[in-house]
């Protein structure tokens, strides 16, 4: 998956924002105020265009499945400069299908989804 499928992606789930909290140097995306997936955004020129880097996501995550998913999958690790028990960080390697990545995106939008108060998901419509 590219970084624009990732972004994509994650933009197409109900009630996700965009956000930037350290400059242009971090995406976030966030359910509310809660953020299920973030990750660096460094650019390199390929040919004459500047293109995105896309090493690692962190991910939220149940701390039981998070276990699960670093059992499984070598790609998957504990969450980089994030609290090590809910979220991983998983490394764009080419070792997970995307099917398997959006299952973890996916994963990580419900845990922040369930988190929310029912307040709170009705002013977001969800």
């Amino acid at each position: 998956m590219t970084f624009e499928e990732f972004k994509i992606y994650c933009l197409s789930k109900k009630g996700v924002e965009e956000t930037y909290p350290f400059g242009d140097m971090a995406v976030w995306f966030k359910l509310g105020e809660k953020a299920f997936c973030w990750t660096f955004v460094e650019m390199f020129v390929m040919g004459d265009e500047m293109k995105p880097a896309f090493t690692f996501v962190n991910c939220k995550c149940d701390p039981e499945q998070a276990l699960r998913w670093r059992e499984q999958f070598s790609a998957v690790q504990p969450g980089w400069h994030q609290s090590k028990k809910h979220w991983n960080s998983v490394y764009m390697d080419g070792s997970l299908s995307d099917s398997e990545f959006k299952i973890m995106i996916d994963h990580a939008y419900d845990t922040v989804l369930k988190s929310l108060s029912k307040k709170l998901q009705l002013e977001l419509g969800l």
